[in-house]
This record gives structure tokens, sequence and C-alpha cells, in this order.
């Protein structure tokens, strides 16, 4: 596994003392992750990592992607006796309904807006196969390290005053968004997972539903807003220049397949305002400093300062649609695809628990580096 602090660290790792490296690609035999650095004598079982796998698997409702995949999980090494040892966890999901024949045509056709030409250019050999390493089932690792990293935030924040919550959800599919006011209130996973789109506005996600399942019926796509919000973070977590915790939110947010965009707090809005209306004011509530307001999303000079957590994630429509575009193939000439296979035609109900998983393992990263920095020797 690559050092994460070294220069020429591989693309492929994420985190600096709760490091993870994800492996695999669509149609291979199977993908999964090995992570580094998890702290010994956790409690930790594959159904616990199984929960969060199944909120993201493939065919799980009629508005995504009918591939048949149970995604089950195989905890191969790092657990003994139902706890971590300290040592890597290596993490394994096999594939068990590819069909790489329906790519076939895009060996040498590259799909407009995806990552076939770009992969090409970079490497000048790619697995063609689904989109391999570009597409999202490489997050299947993601969500399995992620359901670890929000199992030891959990427990850490309830020996820290209360247990660390994370939670994601649709606000928004193309113009349909959920009303402001509906969305004030911290959702529970229930209400989450109370719709197959995610948006725990009931109202809202029905009209959603209705227009994914229109818009998948003429073959095409549609995009929108996962909002994320972290409550029982700590105050202290992130550093104050290239490693700012908003920095490495928006890192991670934004090296999922398919996202266009990351706004944090009062985020793009927050340019119309003075200065006199944007600041968060300091007050004391029962011994703590905290803010009445939180334009500042939680996070203040690159550190976290105890409120909660907010932020939006944008995603583009998916690139794989099944209606006829002009494009290129491999040996330049103009030619046309109608991409066949199985696609999301909305990717937002199966990347809330994505968004999840990498808010868990970032914070729990820049937690970890706090500790060692500020709570392990005493002056």
């Amino acid at each position: 596994m690559a050092d994460p602090n070294s220069s020429f660290a591989m693309p492929n790792s994420l985190g600096k003392l709760f490091t993870i490296t994800t492996w695999g690609e669509s149609h291979g035999p199977a993908v999964g992750v090995a992570i580094d650095g998890c702290p010994p004598g956790l409690p930790i079982t594959a159904e616990e990592i199984q929960a969060e796998l199944d909120r993201r698997r493939p065919g799980q409702s009629d508005i995504v992607t009918p591939r048949k995949e149970d995604d089950r999980v195989e905890i191969l090494s790092g657990v003994f006796e139902g706890r971590t040892t300290g040592l890597p966890l290596a993490l394994l999901v096999r594939s068990t309904d590819a069909r790489p024949g329906a790519y076939d045509e895009m060996r040498e056709k590259f799909r407009p807006s995806h990552a076939d030409y770009t992969y090409q250019a970079k490497f000048g050999h790619r697995d063609h196969r689904g989109g391999g390493r570009s597409s999202a089932r490489e997050t299947i690792g993601r969500v399995a390290a992620g359901a670890v990293a929000k199992k030891i935030l959990h427990l850490a924040g309830a020996t820290a005053g209360g247990p660390v919550e994370i939670r994601a959800f649709v606000s928004q599919v193309r113009d349909i968004a959920a009303p402001a006011a509906a969305l004030e209130k911290f959702p529970t996973l229930a209400e989450v997972e109370a719709s197959s789109v995610r948006c725990p506005h009931p109202a809202t996600a029905a009209e959603m539903i209705e227009l994914i399942k229109a818009v998948r019926a003429e073959g095409d796509s549609v995009g929108g807003v996962i909002t994320c919000r972290a409550r029982g973070v700590p105050p202290g977590l992130g550093e104050p220049v290239f490693d700012r915790l908003e920095a490495d939110l928006a890192k991670a947010m934004l090296s999922l397949p398919a996202t266009k965009g990351f706004e944090i707090g009062s985020g793009f809005a927050g340019t119309l305002l003075k200065g006199s209306q944007h600041n968060d004011a300091f007050v004391m509530r029962e011994g703590q400093v905290h803010t009445p307001t939180n334009r500042s999303g939680g996070v203040q000079g690159g550190i976290s300062n105890g409120e909660e957590i907010f932020f939006r994630v944008a995603f583009k429509p998916t690139a794989t649609i099944l209606q006829p575009q002009k494009t290129v193939d491999v040996h330049g000439a103009e030619t046309e695809l109608a991409a066949r296979g199985r696609h999301d035609p909305c990717v937002l109900p199966r990347a809330v628990v994505i968004v999840e998983a990498m808010t868990a393992l970032v914070l729990l990263d820049h937690w970890m580096r706090h500790a060692a920095q500020n709570r392990t020797f005493k002056f």
C-alpha cells in the first residue's frame, strides 16, 4: 500500500492515518478495499458492513439500474473473534451478474461525457466493460470502509459527549427541490429510507420518483443535489492550510463519479450577503462556545467549530443514456452510439450512502490526526 504521506502516493488511496485503498473494475471478478490504520479492539461484523452496502447495491428499486448483485461482503483479514486486530482489514465483494457483452460496441466507441476517451488518452489501454475503473461499482470499497469509520465515530463520539451522526439525503432532482423549511430538522435514517429516492420529504419524493421514471422511459437521465449533515463532530478537526476540513471534504465528494459541484454552509448564496449579515456570532451555551446561526457550515479557518457540518454535492445526469449520440471511435472516425447495458437513470438514490461513507472517512482521519498531534503528549 502506498504511503499516503508521500508526494508520490498512488491515487487509489485516501487518508493519512485511517487509510483506504480501493481496487477492482465494473465487470471484473470482484471489487474491494484495504483499510490500514484501523484501531484495534473495534467490535465489527460483516452484517454491519453489509447493512451499508445494501443501501448502495443495484437492483433495489424500479428507479435504479436493474443489475442484480447481492454485493455480499467478505472480511478476509484484520478481524479476529469479532474485533479488529489493528492490522490491515481486507474487504471483498464478488461480482455475480456482470454482462460484459453489452459493452462490445464501446470497445472502440467513446461514450459522450464519460471517462472512455480520457482513460484512453491517459493510459492507451482501458477496460471498456461498464467503464472499468471509472464505474461507480468502485464505490463499494468506499462504502464498506465507511461502515467501519461510522462505527468508530459513533463509539468515539459516545465517549466524548455524544455519538457522531452523519445523514445524507436527496434534496433536489433536476428542478424538483424539497422545501427548505421541510429540511430544517435533522432527518432520521428511517425518514430518508422511507422512499426509493431517499428524500425525507414525502410529497417531494413522490414527484422526484415520477420524474425519474418518465426520464428513464425516454432512455435519458437526470441529476440533482445531495445534502449531507453531520452532528456531534467535536471542535478542532481539520488543518489550517492545505488540509482544511472543508477542502478534504470537497476532494472526497468530487472524487465520486458524476459529481460536478460542492458547497458548504452558505455556499455560493453567501456571496449575496454583507459581512454583518453573514457572520456567525459566538454565544455561550451550557459552558460551551456555540453559534446561534451556522452559515459557516460547522467549519471556520479549516477547522471544525463543534456546530453541525452541512454541505451539498451536485451530481450531473448519468452520462450513459440509451439514446443515439454523436461520438468518435478510437481511430478518430465520427460515428454514432446508442449505449446498451444497465444503468441508473439517476445516480442520486444510491449515492446517498456513498456521500455518508466519504464524510465518515474524512472526519475519522482528521479526528485521528488531531488526537495524534494534540492529545498524545502532555507538557
